[in-house]
């Protein structure tokens, strides 16, 4: 079947797996309602832009609809189709700032009751970094591309404070706290997870990507490497490396001070304040790691001050 462009219509839209899982786990009601609507929302951006729309990328994000896409002129792009959730709110404001230094380039975007979508060009080949180098390696591509893309904020901006983001996950812990992790252990780290972003002086501000890993850094031609969905705050840059180094547990489990102190030096941060920071985010993360828990707080212990 084809719509009146002769392009394939989209009623049997192919779902990222990830996206159904996550969507089966929420307690959200509307985001399964909203998957739903989404053949429907899809052909409507590919009849506003012009698009002819593959198959979702697989097994995707848990957030989000994103699939290849050809524009009437040719050009290679990539449809994100997203539900409208906190995380996500200035992923377009981010790549118009950096504007394709480190990241890929925004076309256009839209955002329409629930759904937030993005046109964007399409990173080739497209391998992930966690999938494509070694971890010691992607330690030195993540540290350039934060060291690149760490931008003053700029006056005006739409950015939310780090801050506010710490404070949310602060009341995660406490409402529900680990049973592994020590009690005089948690309270430090919630200290230091509320204190650090306060302590942060505002010339000493950067534009942050808070979710930076292997999995959102692609291998391309117009770049090495771009990084995919951002989730900018504005706060202290010792931030932005931890989520990569939560993503290398056993190498930070085998030696958390010798980590800590390689991942600075690398993104050219404070030592000691950056372990500050990597302590606060094991003791914090151990509120949702279950069976994970105890090793967290063995790594915990050894970076405590």
């Amino acid at each position: 079947m084809s719509d009146e462009r002769g392009q394939p219509a989209i009623p049997a839209l192919r779902m990222p797996r990830h996206l159904v899982e996550a969507a089966a786990r929420d307690r959200h009601d509307r985001r399964r309602a909203w998957i739903g609507r989404l053949p429907a929302i899809v052909d409507s951006l590919a009849t506003r832009w012009d698009l002819t729309v593959g198959d979702p990328f697989q097994p995707g994000g848990e957030g989000s609809w994103t699939a290849p896409a050809r524009g009437a002129d040719g050009d290679d792009l990539v449809l994100k189709v997203g539900w409208t959730h906190d995380e996500a709110l200035h992923e377009p404001d981010g790549l118009r700032l950096w504007a394709g230094t480190g990241a890929v380039l925004l076309v256009d975007g839209w955002v329409g009751g629930e759904t937030s979508a993005l046109l964007m060009e399409r990173a080739r080949p497209g391998v992930e970094l966690g999938q494509a180098l070694p971890e010691v390696e992607q330690d030195e591509v993540v540290a350039g591309l934060l060291h690149r893309m760490w931008v003053p904020p700029p006056a005006g901006h739409p950015f939310r404070q780090l801050s506010a983001m710490c404070e949310l996950w602060a009341q995660e812990y406490e409402e529900d706290p680990p049973a592994a992790m020590d009690p005089g252990l948690g309270r430090a780290g919630l200290e230091l997870w509320r204190g650090l972003p306060a302590q942060t002086l505002p010339e000493d501000e950067r534009v942050l990507l808070t979710d930076l890993h292997g999995g959102n850094i692609l291998s391309a031609r117009r770049e090495p490497w771009l990084v995919i969905d951002p989730k900018p705050y504005v706060g202290d840059p010792c931030y932005d490396p931890l989520q990569h180094l939560f993503n290398c547990r056993e190498r930070v489990r085998a030696d958390p001070v010798g980590m800590a102190h390689r991942m600075a030096d690398l993104c050219q941060v404070d030592r000691d304040r950056f372990r500050l920071w990597l302590f606060a985010r094991w003791v914090v993360e151990s509120a949702w790691t279950g069976p994970g828990a105890p090793d967290l707080v063995e790594v915990a212990r050894a970076l405590a001050p």
